[in-house]
């Protein structure tokens, strides 16, 4: 250890160790039980993929900062989207005013969401995107005269967010039993979840939709709206459902009159390999839920958009009809423009043959990992590798805390969910630190096993 207080690494433990007595004293984190917990890692920089702690060592983000960074850390043409914004102004409230940012950004995402998904209401993150979608729903029947539909439709294992509505919808999640008192009405569905390999999933997908008619059939009336995260349950455990049944279910809540909602805060802007998963089985929601990749990880921001039909319910000449429902930091401009600049360099940087490669690369590792006798259902979509660990318990059971930390003290932010690892990186993430991360993730899994 190097004690001279003149050299570069003792003033970064230095700075180290305040920022860690400071986080210490007055810091509360997520989904940390800090009676448990190690020290968090100090962290002084990042770019493009990789994470950079106060000792200066590299740690490659291979889960995109809980799924937020879509082009890379301190990405140049975002940065200068940032600055620029701010030196024009940096925020202005939305009731009774609007901007450049926030009109050019409605368009660019309806023009990019198919069907008539054309308008916008801005939020703040992805579980209040949420709560907003169901206040619309809840609000249109009223508007449209059936007060009796109050009841709403989720799925085992989904998770909409944190805030009271979300858990509602999430409470198959298992994460919030604490609060189930507080909650609104849900009829939780069987999520049909399949892997690689999968033989029983069309009898699964028959049961899920069977209980969804029986539902219907019992209390269809009473129903508001149907939620689902298409494709992808992300906090959930990475369970996929195929695109085949999802528009089937479409259909069946469609045809029941039931307005349907996608949560696409974890799957929007590439994750599953499209744009957005909703493309994959050729439907559109009446509702959907965009967040964490809207800005690439710089701002917090998130939209619900809707279908011009559910829009004209909320018009009239009483503000009984309007939804009454806001934010001090709506359509904040400096996300505003840097989501702008995110959605261009799609484009520019030919991002989803970006995800197409590491979905390639993923896939030869699938066949890697199918030869371990200590991982169960494989599982790939986009740029995102699953599978489940044989030895590891529930959400922050021990083994799942020592592969983590093994992980972090050998350069790769990998965060297991209960049993299931994943991969979701940058989508700018190299050839050769996939290598990398690769080579770590199954040395991980050899300690384990030992």
């Amino acid at each position: 250890m190097n004690d001279d207080p003149k050299s570069p690494a003792h003033g970064r433990a230095s700075l180290a160790e305040e920022v860690l007595a400071r986080d210490r004293r007055h810091v509360w984190h997520p989904f940390t039980q800090h009676g448990t917990e190690s020290e968090p890692i100090v962290l002084t920089g990042a770019k493009a993929a990789s994470l950079f702690d106060a000792d200066g060592n590299e740690i490659l983000d291979l889960v995109s900062s809980w799924w937020t960074c879509t082009h890379g850390h301190a990405h140049p043409k975002l940065n200068a989207a940032l600055a620029e914004q701010a030196a024009r102004f940096e925020h202005v409230m939305f009731a009774g005013f609007t901007h450049q940012p926030a009109a050019d950004l409605a368009e660019a995402v309806a023009n990019l969401l198919p069907g008539d998904l054309t308008r916008v209401f801005f939020s703040d993150d992805g579980s209040t995107s949420v709560e907003v979608a169901l206040k619309i729903a809840y609000q249109y029947w009223i508007n449209c005269g059936e007060t009796g539909r109050r009841m709403l439709v989720a799925f085992d294992g989904g998770y909409h967010g944190d805030t009271l509505g979300a858990m509602s919808l999430g409470r198959g999640s298992q994460l919030f039993s604490s609060f189930r008192d507080l909650m609104c009405k849900v009829a939780v569905l069987p999520c049909p979840a399949t892997f690689t390999g999968d033989d029983a999933v069309e009898e699964r997908e028959a049961g899920a939709l069977s209980a969804f008619e029986a539902l219907l059939t019992d209390r269809g009336h009473a129903i508001a709206a149907l939620i689902i995260e298409p494709l992808l349950q992300g906090a959930g455990g990475m369970r996929l459902c195929r695109p085949s049944f999802l528009k089937r279910l479409v259909k069946t809540a469609r045809d029941a009159g039931v307005l349907i909602i996608f949560d696409e805060v974890a799957t929007g802007f590439g994750r599953t390999g499209t744009l957005f998963a909703m493309e994959q089985a050729d439907v559109v929601p009446d509702l959907v839920c965009l967040s964490k990749g809207l800005t690439a990880g710089y701002m917090p921001m998130a939209v619900t958009v809707a279908r011009e039909a559910i829009f004209e319910a909320f018009l009239g000449e009483s503000f009984e009809r309007a939804l009454p429902h806001g934010h001090s930091f709506t359509a904040n401009p400096l996300a505003c423009a840097v989501a702008l600049a995110s959605l261009a360099l799609f484009k520019e940087e030919k991002t989803l043959e970006r995800i197409a490669r590491i979905n390639r690369r993923h896939r030869e590792m699938l066949a890697e990992l199918a030869t371990r006798p200590d991982v169960a259902r494989l599982r790939l979509i986009g740029s995102i590798l699953a599978f489940d660990v044989k030895a590891a318990g529930g959400y922050q059971s021990s083994e799942g805390r020592r592969l983590r930390d093994w992980y972090l003290a050998h350069g790769l932010n990998i965060r297991p969910l209960g049993p299931t690892l994943y991969l979701m990186p940058p989508y700018c993430i190299t050839d050769e630190e996939l290598t990398r991360a690769y080579a770590g993730l199954i040395e991980g899994l050899d300690t384990l096993a030992k």
